[in-house]
């Protein structure tokens, strides 16, 4: 069997692309926080520690044009506005779960890890 490489590296720069954004860690926080349902721009903000308010509607904007997140935007006064996860969003949610998984059982064996390395590291 003969592999193309052009189309080995076509999937891969496509592959790199979507990765890149769905992997960055706003991303992988706002996916999380709208698992429940629609939120509020304010209330997405409260629960993601640390986040920007530029930074969130950029990363929001981006998930927007990607297609995983919608943006609802009310005719009220004041205006109220909600994102919530598409179908394609909410597809996401195993991936994400299982690395949130993975994370919680191993953050203590790779801070031991990184401890051991700085150590070694420190006596060159």
């Amino acid at each position: 069997m003969s592999v193309d490489n052009s189309d080995v590296s076509n999937n891969c720069a496509a592959m790199g692309e979507i990765l890149s954004r769905i992997g960055d860690k706003w991303s992988i926080m706002i996916v999380g926080a709208l698992h429940n349902g629609p939120v509020r721009f304010n209330q997405l903000r409260a629960n993601i520690n640390g986040i920007s308010q530029r930074m969130l509607s950029r990363t929001l904007r981006n998930l927007e044009r990607d297609g995983l997140v919608t943006r609802t935007q009310y005719p009220e006064i004041p205006p109220r506005v909600e994102y919530e996860l598409t179908p394609l969003g909410r597809s996401l949610e195993p991936a994400i779960k299982q690395l949130w998984d993975w994370s919680v059982a191993h953050s203590d064996d790779v801070n031991s890890a990184r401890k051991n390395y700085d150590i070694q590291n420190d006596k060159l």
